[in-house]
């Protein structure tokens, strides 16, 4: 009973919206409006990805990232339910991609550590905030090539002991040519991770990639 009251006092003070348009919907669960939510396409390519990064999905994640909307996380992570559900009893740990320290005070947050959070708890393991760090504040790779942007990021993170011997599970928001994750796999392995994973949100179709960098930093 208190919690139905409750439930009713807080959509009335504070309905809940739209992940990728913001209008108001009618149930307090998060998720997306009956218009959005069929724009969002799944990524078909690769077990990489959950859905393709455009339309109200895009939307969604810039909100999220650069608006200071840290409370669209749980819309978001939904759609990581199915393709992270399929490695239950493979994985030891998540862990999420790591903000340099000096993004993650301008932001507040990092999107990835919040969308790992029910990833973690749907496979029921831990999930690591420091299995990973960020060395470096690397800037952006806009202009870059694909090789340019590996060359860059290398040597960029570093991973801790307790990946020794755990089969590891990398979340992040969005993929765009791949680089970050290839580095972060990489640093994983060189740490004896027994297997190493990675699972984003939104990945870029491969001709998008220049706005994907346009809209999509760290």
């Amino acid at each position: 009973m208190l919690q139905a009251f409750t439930t009713g006092v807080f959509d009335l003070l504070a309905p809940p919206r739209c992940a990728g348009c913001d209008t108001f919907v009618e149930t307090r669960l998060p998720g997306f409006c009956e218009a959005c939510h069929p724009l969002i396409e799944p990524w078909a390519r690769d077990q990489s990805a959950a859905c393709e990064y455009g339309g109200p999905l895009r939307d969604a994640i810039q909100r999220f990232k650069f608006d200071g909307a840290p409370e669209l996380a749980p819309a978001l992570a939904a759609l990581l339910a199915a393709p992270a559900k399929a490695l239950l009893g493979q994985v030891d740990m998540v862990v999420p991609v790591p903000l340099h320290a000096r993004r993650l005070r301008l932001r507040g947050f990092n999107q990835s550590a919040l969308l790992a959070l029910p990833v973690a708890r749907w496979l029921g393991v831990p999930l690591s905030l420091h299995a990973l760090r960020r060395l470096r504040d690397t800037p952006s790779q806009l202009e870059l090539t694909r090789r340019e942007r590996r060359a860059q990021l290398r040597g960029a993170f570093a991973a801790s002991k307790k990946v020794r011997g755990r089969a590891v599970l990398v979340i992040d928001d969005v993929r765009t040519t791949g680089a970050t994750l290839d580095e972060v796999q990489h640093t994983l392995e060189r740490a004896e991770a027994s297997a190493v994973f990675t699972l984003t949100l939104a990945g870029v179709p491969p001709h998008e990639d220049g706005e994907a960098e346009r809209t999509s930093p760290l």
